[in-house]
């Protein structure tokens, strides 16, 4: 058995990586460290933990420390990097503490991969690197970076980091730059989910601008399967674009959620936009499809709706995370709507 370490493997991505690796695979033990902050959550994993394949440990990727201690539960075939600050308006806000987890963290688990002999080093990112498209064109992995948040310049900054990894030390890595995704378990701060968190509970739904933004959706699963195939298959030192082809508007997301829903339009609110939103995001994964075979098993409309269904199931889980800290978040990024 190979063992993988997911870091951030609590979070919203991760943990459907992993379920993904336990459901689809059986030549891994699965090694989740995670410093569980707001938006990582062990209850997306409860129900596989006594998986004797699977054990948890807490730890924060940019303090060396803990890592260390991680690193020393070995030995590891491979790291797989998803623990990130990743909500571009908590980056905003706060763009120091984005720095020091997709920044430093990232070297850090760079520099310990490549000490303790890791053979593989995955590092998942984002289109956002790639900043903002006009009306045509997508991103392909040729295309310059120009982020235009503290989150996207944190994550872009990190990929050059592995990047120089690969280039000065030789060190295997690989990196991934993935769409929009959407799926259960993702904390209601984003789009999808919020939308629909709101919308079940007849509250306001708050859309930046009058939502004319556009993104490409990409189901979860579909997304976990493709890192999975370039961890195994990728060639060292490549970029992987990971993309649904499937762009949207916002606000027909939006209306699209509310019509499932069967509520009403005027649950819609405007609100000011966020400063140097992206226009629109658009991704180019022809690279992943013909040089490694991937393609996305879902389509979006039946996506969406079991998205939409599982959340509706989900009312427990959604009442705790959006308890405490997420409310008075909420409020002060919106205002009361």
């Amino acid at each position: 058995m190979k063992t993988i370490l997911v870091t951030g493997g609590a979070g919203f991505i991760g943990s459907n990586f992993i379920r993904m690796l336990l459901a689809e695979t059986t030549g891994y033990d699965i090694l989740n460290a995670d410093s569980l902050t707001y938006a990582g959550n062990l209850e997306n994993l409860a129900d596989i933990t006594d998986d004797p394949r699977y054990s948890f440990i807490k730890a924060d990727i940019s303090d060396p420390v803990s890592m260390e201690a991680v690193f020393n539960l070995g030995p590891l075939w491979a790291v797989v990097n998803f623990a990130a600050e990743s909500h571009v308006d908590r980056s905003i806000a706060d763009p120091g503490v984005f720095v020091r987890t997709n920044v430093l963290g990232t070297q850090l688990v760079l520099d310990l991969s490549r000490r303790y002999g890791v053979e593989r080093f995955q590092q998942v990112s984002t289109d956002e690197v790639y900043g903002s498209l006009g009306a045509t064109g997508r991103f392909t992995e040729e295309t310059p970076l120009a982020p235009n948040s503290p989150y996207a310049a944190s994550k872009a900054a990190a990929d050059l980091l592995c990047r120089a990894a690969y280039k000065t030390f030789q060190q295997p890595v690989l990196v991934t730059r993935c769409s929009n995704n959407y799926g259960p378990w993702q904390f209601p701060e984003k789009l999808i989910p919020l939308m629909i968190a709101n919308a079940l509970e007849d509250k306001p739904l708050p859309v930046y601008g009058q939502g004319e933004n556009v993104r490409d959706w990409l189901q979860v699963e579909d997304h976990c399967r493709a890192i999975l195939q370039v961890l195994e298959q990728g060639e060292p030192g490549r970029i992987y674009n990971v993309g649904g082809d499937n762009e949207w508007r916002n606000i027909d997301i939006v209306r699209l959620i509310l019509h499932e829903l069967d509520k009403p339009e005027s649950l819609i609110r405007f609100v000011k936009d966020r400063p140097g939103h992206d226009q629109r995001y658009a991704i180019d994964s022809t690279r992943l499809q013909e040089e490694l075979g991937w393609r996305p098993r879902q389509d979006f409309t039946s996506g969406i709706r079991a998205t939409i269904t599982w959340y509706r199931k989900q009312v427990a889980w959604l009442a705790h995370m959006r308890d405490g800290s997420y409310r008075d978040y909420y409020e002060h990024q919106y205002g009361k709507v």
